[in-house]
């Protein structure tokens, strides 16, 4: 390959790239911002009939003539070999791809705004506001669901959680009575070693021992060997969360409403949890209140409809504290929650996900680039043997 066609290839990919730097820019200034993203929005994709997609057209259509015009007219002259010809080749086919995807490049500026507009940091601290106020956000029709509100849901504070055991009496041939009893679970953690020799002495005590030994076999409920240690988690003291002044039906769901991303799920849970709790029976009233202002600018922020009133919703969350046993249905805690579940699913598919080559798209993408490129090559070609046949 001669100098002056390295030279020329090299001046045709500084210029594709400052047309690709202007879509970015286009697509960066474009973006609507985070209050109008909804369900449908994804990132660009070929449409055919916008501004973008009809200046693409004629940008790569302009872009390809003259560059094949100065391609032919000034470096379709010299002897090919097959290795010069595959670099040829290989040149034209990045050119054809680059002439072709300033449209990605556009959806790489409207997510660079996004990500300027709600950096990660400040989307994960909105999905902690969430998570931990998810509980008093339900329809109030949910709370009576047993499914997700319950005492086995229950994550803090100590001696919970606790495992369900239903116990079933029959009383006549077609009737039962069921009892729910509640048990802390209790986790012992030793090396394999002591827990052998522990086990040697206490075996022999408790097989002279039949019914004790059956008792505290029932008693375990998972038993895990990991390299040298032991795990045995086992039931633990009896627990009434029904009757206990500082369990309220707020702590009976850990759900989150949304998960941090590489976050563990049990991890998020757990903190959620915590806090919840030390806001209700811990922190000063004002702490709740806070937070629900807090989320009263969320929901602003991401553009979501609310009728939630900050001092009335922590007025009745304190009010079905104190009254746990009182059907809770008239909570006002009113908003979109689809619209604002659906904004943070789009919101993860832009962050996680983004797909700068929509799906749709893909065959006529690829198909274009290679038409283009062997029609390229072709021509190419053709004139360097033409050239050479005149020559000789």
């Amino acid at each position: 390959m001669t100098k002056t066609l390295k030279q020329f290839f090299i001046k045709s990919f500084v210029l594709l790239l400052l047309i690709h730097f202007g879509y970015f820019l286009y697509g960066y200034f474009q973006f609507e911002g985070i209050r109008n993203i909804d369900i449908y929005t994804e990132f660009y994709r070929f449409k055919f009939y916008d501004d973008v997609s009809i200046s693409h057209f004629f940008i790569s259509g302009l872009f390809l003539f003259f560059f094949l015009i100065f391609l032919v007219r000034n470096h379709s002259k010299q002897q090919y070999s097959f290795v010069m010809l595959f670099k040829v080749g290989s040149l034209l086919l990045l050119v054809s791809f680059l002439s072709f995807s300033f449209f990605i490049s556009y959806s790489f500026g409207l997510n660079a705004k996004l990500k300027t507009e709600l950096p990660e940091t400040n989307f994960n601290k909105d999905k902690t506001l969430l998570n931990v106020l998810n509980p008093f956000l339900y329809n109030y029709t949910s709370y009576s669901s047993e499914k997700l509100f319950n005492p086995v849901n229950i994550l803090y504070p100590k001696p919970y959680p606790v495992k369900e055991e239903i116990d079933s009496t029959k009383i006549s041939d077609d009737n039962y009575i069921t009892e729910s009893k509640y048990y802390s679970i209790d986790t012992l953690k030793m090396l394999t070693a002591e827990y052998t020799k522990i086990a040697r002495r206490i075996n022999p005590l408790l097989d002279s021992l039949v019914v004790y030994k059956e008792v505290f076999t029932q008693r375990i409920i998972t038993k895990k060997t990991t390299k040298d240690s032991i795990e045995i988690v086992y039931r633990g003291m009896e627990v009434n969360p029904r009757y206990d002044e500082d369990i309220c039906v707020f702590l009976e769901n850990n759900s989150l409403f949304k998960a941090i991303d590489e976050v563990s799920i049990d991890k998020q849970k757990y903190k959620s949890a915590v806090k919840r709790y030390k806001l209700i029976y811990k922190y000063k009233q004002d702490s709740l209140l806070n937070n629900f202002k807090k989320l009263d600018t969320l929901l602003k922020k991401y553009n979501i409809e609310t009728h939630i009133v900050p001092k009335q919703l922590t007025a009745d969350v304190y009010y079905y504290k104190e009254h746990n046993n009182e059907p809770l249905n008239a909570i006002r805690n009113n908003f979109d929650r689809k619209a604002l579940t659906e904004k943070f699913t789009t919101l993860d598919k832009l962050f996680y996900e983004p797909n700068y080559l929509h799906p749709s798209i893909i065959a006529i993408f690829f198909g274009v680039i290679i038409t283009v490129w062997l029609l390229l090559f072709l021509i190419y070609i053709l004139f360097n043997l033409k050239r050479k046949v005149q020559k000789s």
